[in-house]
């Protein structure tokens, strides 16, 4: 899942970036709401986090443009105010809920599932063959059994189902799921397909990753028999 963190305080949005990769997110920061805006309506995110008082453009402003041009994708405010009628303000502008600066991490990361959870439609499960992932509480099974995975190899097999019959290249894997947007040593890659590929036969779900010679690798929906 991607996450848009516009803010323009240097130290907040490196916080928060760390925290949610490490719980597996893909996280793009935008330091002015300019930019933050254009990236909001340019690209798809699961959530965007809006910072009150970002220079370039009032975060209110980008929260409503948000809101009228990207449909009910959830924006969660970050603010130093006190004022109730101010944040009632931005509720009405279509922000989900808002958090007070200063915040430790876990509140946030609780905040940002329950909107995730919220937005999800009634089964927001993956799901091809035998496999089953269940995306915001990160659990993976082939029929009734559980797979235990990193989040890492979590956010590999989640990004190559979300794109099952397309081939994702190694380039596009390393941007979506590394976060890398530069050419780099996509060995990795290769190193945690072959993590995935044991776990997922030793529960029964074997031979779903297929790799596709000089350019990466596909999930296909097994055929019927």
């Amino acid at each position: 899942m991607r996450i848009l963190v516009i803010g323009d305080e240097p130290d907040v949005s490196g916080f928060i970036k760390t925290g949610l990769e490490k719980e597996s997110f893909a996280v793009d920061i935008s330091g002015n709401g300019r930019s933050g805006l254009e990236l909001a309506l340019s690209r798809k995110y699961d959530l965007i986090i809006i910072d009150w008082m970002i220079s370039g453009m009032r975060g209110i402003d980008v929260c409503r443009q948000v809101r009228n041009s990207c449909g009910e994708v959830p924006i969660l405010f970050m603010t130093d105010r006190e004022n109730l009628e101010e944040m009632l303000f931005g509720m009405d502008a279509g922000a989900n809920d808002y958090i007070k600066k200063p915040f430790v991490f876990e509140e946030l990361l609780v905040r940002i599932r329950v909107q995730l959870r919220s937005n999800s439609i009634a089964d927001d499960s993956l799901r091809t063959g035998q496999l089953n992932i269940n995306p915001v509480p990160h659990q993976v099974f082939c029929n009734v059994n559980e797979i235990t995975l990193t989040p890492k190899e979590f956010a590999l097999l989640e990004y190559l189902v979300r794109n099952k019959g397309r081939v994702c290249s190694r380039n596009r894997i390393m941007k979506h799921v590394w976060d890398i947007h530069f050419e780099s040593d996509t060995s990795v890659i290769d190193v945690y397909i072959t993590f995935l590929r044991k776990k997922l036969e030793k529960a029964g779900c074997g031979n779903m990753i297929q790799t596709i010679r000089g350019v990466g690798y596909i999930v296909r929906e097994p055929a019927l028999a």
